[in-house]
């Protein structure tokens, strides 16, 4: 059969309608404003160097795992690469899954059962939404970064819920850049006595074992999510938390059960990154704030605030309404050979459509100005 069910086909003709169809794409060579690689360890010639002699070190000489880590995958770098994130991030034990996407869908599909509420913030990754999906419990949302709404939401549910209750959020949102505020939802969860889930995908590296170590919270903290995909440049994922939570996951999150093992390369190129992080992360991360703070200053003097969301992350985003209008702009930038990408809805809400700029420690100081120069004759 060559034709389509009519129902793939209406879905992909309203994309087409609404500008939004996705298409895969070679990244050309132009100034990266784009990638998630914060602190440019993907091309870093000392992880991939390093990585190699992890291998020969413990005589893993494989181009694949072989089988799932409860069959024959669950070669020796596993416990060591496991170790060392846990020790990195002040937690008891960590769990390394083949992704973020499989880690959430791994948590969220297992761990709040049937009787259980969760609640998360509107604005959650889509991980962590298909996750909730799979899950048996109650899902409500609650208004991004807004713990008097959770609040509110949370009291009045409060006579009816006769399960667990699970808070869930993100240390650095991936398309707006922000922070909630993580002390006081952490006091929150602590003083109702509620689970506290919080993804730090986009914190991890570049504020150093992540936001909620950062602010010693770790204890008040049930589970966290790190990942090894952007600022440590490798592959793969982590939950962070006590030791009776990883013995769970390994028996019932089926992510994790039924995904073949990260080969030994992945797993060693992990340990590489979280070295080279732990040695001369910090030069990187201090390069990465000084674009940061120029970048800042450039908005502020070319009176951009109104384009730009405010954030102190390396994620900026400057709102240009309308799918067509931002996807041209788009093109614009890689015409000036600047890779900065759109972000259209529905991926963000309508209206808020935006140019996702990502922010690295090898930028230059003259590529950010040369960048504003192109966006003036945009905005």
């Amino acid at each position: 059969m060559s034709s389509l069910p009519l129902k793939v086909i209406k879905s992909l003709e309203k994309r087409k309608t609404l500008g939004s169809l996705r298409h895969l794409k070679f990244s050309k060579d132009a100034v990266d404003f784009s990638s998630n690689d914060y602190l440019g360890f993907a091309g870093n010639e000392q992880i991939f160097q390093r990585a190699g002699e992890i291998l020969k070190e413990n005589f893993l000489f494989r181009n694949g795992s072989g089988g799932s880590r409860l069959l024959t995958g669950n070669h020796q770098l596993y416990p060591l690469a496991e170790k060392f994130v846990a020790a990195y991030h002040s937690a008891e034990a960590a769990l390394i899954f083949n992704s973020g996407y499989d880690a959430n869908i791994g948590f969220f599909s297992s761990v709040p059962r049937r009787g259980d509420v969760i609640f998360y913030d509107e604005f959650i990754h889509a991980s962590i939404r298909d996750g909730i999906g799979l899950s048996a419990a109650k899902a409500l949302k609650f208004r991004h970064n807004d713990l008097e709404d959770l609040k509110v939401k949370v009291n009045r549910l409060k006579n009816d819920i006769f399960g667990e209750v699970y808070i869930v959020t993100e240390s650095i949102f991936s398309m707006d850049g922000d922070t909630p505020n993580l002390e006081a939802f952490a006091a929150f969860a602590e003083e109702q006595k509620l689970f506290l889930v919080v993804d730090e995908a986009h914190a991890v590296g570049v504020k150093g074992p992540g936001l909620i170590a950062e602010a010693g919270l770790q204890d008040l903290v049930f589970a966290r999510i790190v990942t090894f995909g952007k600022a440590l440049g490798a592959h793969g994922a982590a939950i962070l938390g006590n030791e009776q939570l990883k013995d769970f996951l390994v028996n019932y999150a089926r992510s994790f059960v039924y995904s073949t093992a990260l080969p030994p390369h992945s797993v060693a190129t992990i340990i590489a990154a979280y070295e080279f992080l732990e040695k001369d992360g910090a030069f990187e991360v201090a390069k990465l704030q000084k674009n940061l703070d120029r970048f800042k200053d450039e908005v502020s003097k070319r009176g951009f605030q109104e384009h730009f969301l405010e954030s102190e992350s390396a994620i900026q985003c400057c709102i240009l309404p309308g799918n067509e209008l931002v996807k041209e702009a788009s093109g614009k930038l890689l015409e000036a050979n600047f890779d900065v990408r759109p972000i259209l809805s529905p991926t963000v809400p309508e209206h808020m459509e935006r140019l996702r700029i990502c922010l690295h420690s090898f930028n230059t100081e003259e590529e950010i100005h040369a960048l504003f120069n192109a966006l003036r004759g945009i905005i």
